[in-house]
């Protein structure tokens, strides 16, 4: 995706609509997702919710809306290449189109970006491409900045670093605090993650460098 060539994406009729949403914790993120599936902000099915914690809060969300859940623990595995190829073909096996990463804490490699290139989204809590990396939000407050945001983006092999689909800005307040600037940041990350899954989702969308276009 580098330089001036354009990609197109075309998702498969018989499983465009299915994705997975992977989750290390709480699943506020993933609760947004199913609930624009449900009143139709989000034509997709939400086919497995797979979790590398047991503990992970999310799961239970997911089973309340009656989705199928996993837990793969990353610790059971000697490498990272090896937990990922179970990931991968818990994925196939279902058919999924769509990786959806909501509070996902691990960072994904070959073995799960050549599987499903171009076809794994992340929300993040910052403008990319300020303030990659973990607790963006107070990453924000500390330096000042006046302005902050959302931006749900392309995973790639950098950090924080692929193609961004959407983004919200979020004003920073002098009342502020990185607890309240990351709780209005988290209601932006709500709203633009289902919005950026029916871009994705949606035929004929283009990358062109780094700029992602929408289909029509």
């Amino acid at each position: 995706m580098r330089g001036a060539r354009a990609l197109s994406q075309r998702m498969p009729a018989d499983t465009n609509r299915r994705i997975a949403v992977l989750i290390s914790g709480r699943g506020s993120n993933l609760q947004a997702l199913i609930d624009a599936c449900r009143d139709g902000r989000l034509r997709a099915e939400i086919a497995i919710v797979i979790s590398n914690r047991a503990d992970a809060a999310g799961l239970a969300r997911a089973r309340d809306a009656g989705i199928d859940t996993l837990t793969i623990p990353h610790r059971d595995f000697s490498s990272r290449a090896e937990f990922e190829a179970v990931v991968v073909h818990e994925l196939r096996e279902r058919r999924i189109a769509l990786v959806c990463l909501a509070g996902f804490m691990r960072l994904l490699g070959a073995t799960f970006l050549d599987a499903f290139p171009n076809a794994i989204l992340n929300v993040h809590p910052s403008l990319l491409p300020a303030f990659p990396g973990i607790d963006a939000q107070r990453q924000a407050w500390e330096y000042g900045a006046k302005l902050a945001g959302a931006t749900v983006h392309f995973v790639t092999g950098e950090l924080d670093g692929g193609p961004i689909v959407r983004q919200a800005v979020v004003p920073v307040l002098d009342s502020d605090t990185p607890e309240t600037l990351a709780a209005r940041i988290l209601e932006q990350e709500h709203r633009i993650y289902p919005e950026a899954v029916a871009d994705v989702l949606q035929e004929g969308w283009t990358i062109v460098g780094r700029r992602f276009t929408p289909g029509q």
